[in-house]
């Protein structure tokens, strides 16, 4: 069974790193298809509006529609040229390309739910000091905003096909358990390791308590958090043994917080050499991986991809 994967695509640098990631996926998934899909930038409105009763702006507007069209097929051309000489199939690559209508990432969301794609994968532009504030970029918002798609976020170059599942006990992570699962299934060469951070008080309630109080609440906390763990692995294992997977592919790694369970994961997945992250949007009661948590490792993430699902 193919597993379709939209890549939204540009022309810019950014772009490029998702198609490279999008070979490195091949090489390991064979049965990944590719639908390269770019939006093109739209034409003024006053023209538009002209057009409907001018037929010197509905000249004007067919060239500048000619022209959009002339310019994606070579944008795209070039982007599958890249990908056949890398060892893609021909037959794995299809192309497509759309004026924009209500916007970039909501045109790229409309086209992913419509055609039931796996996933949407995107190149995002590197951003820093204050842009990392305000993450207005298409990227962000295919990751925010995505109520059904998984979206794979690119940033950087990805030098290894590790992959590291950031698991909280939630519903949503055991989605995007599902999700790695699924695309990860019948590959003998996947690793996947599921990572753990074992949450404290700060991380439920900012209100200071007194040492004893705390000192509760933290065991409470703790046992409370393992019972949970417990149940989620025997879920999650369950998934993965059912996608084909055997013992020797699976790991599982538990870490006590540093400053932040976001934070965290970063270093973890920084360190331990793995070339994407896995993770659900929202955690449990919608806190721990949702929130400033998803937003924080999405905003930092570097030289890696991001699987962000919904």
């Amino acid at each position: 069974m193919q597993k379709k994967i939209l890549v939204a695509v540009d022309n810019s640098p950014h772009s490029r790193g998702a198609i490279d990631y999008a070979v490195q996926m091949n090489q390991l998934i064979p049965e990944l298809g590719f639908t390269l899909f770019h939006v093109q930038p739209p034409v003024s409105q006053f023209l538009l509006d002209e057009a409907k009763h001018d037929a010197k702006a509905q000249v004007e507007l067919r060239k500048i529609a000619a022209r959009n069209a002339e310019a994606s097929d070579r944008l795209l051309g070039g982007l599958k040229e890249v990908m056949l000489r890398t060892g893609v199939p021909e037959a794995s690559v299809e192309l497509m390309a759309q004026p924009r209508r209500q916007g970039v990432a909501k045109d790229i969301l409309d086209l992913a739910q419509s055609n039931l794609f796996d996933a949407i994968l995107v190149g995002r532009r590197g951003i820093g000091g204050l842009q990392k504030l305000f993450m207005g970029s298409v990227s962000a918002h295919l990751v925010e905003n995505s109520p059904l798609i998984p979206v794979w976020m690119v940033d950087g170059k990805v030098f290894s096909s590790r992959v590291m599942a950031a698991v909280d006990g939630s519903e949503s992570s055991l989605r995007a358990v599902d999700h790695l699962a699924f695309i990860l299934s019948g590959v003998p060469e996947a690793r996947v390791c599921f990572f753990h951070v074992s949450p404290r008080l700060k991380d439920f309630c900012e209100i200071d308590f007194s040492q004893d109080q705390s000192d509760e609440l933290e065991a409470l906390i703790t046992r409370g958090d393992r019972r949970c763990m417990d149940d989620f692995f025997s879920a999650a294992l369950a998934k993965l043994r059912a996608a084909g997977f055997d013992a020797s592919q699976i790991e599982t790694r538990t870490a006590a917080t540093l400053v932040s369970i976001g934070e965290t994961i970063l270093k973890a997945a920084r360190e331990g050499g793995f070339g994407t992250l896995v993770m659900g949007r929202r955690g449990v009661n919608k806190s721990f991986f949702g929130g400033k948590t998803s937003f924080l490792v999405s905003r930092d993430i570097s030289d890696a991809a991001l699987w962000m699902v919904p």
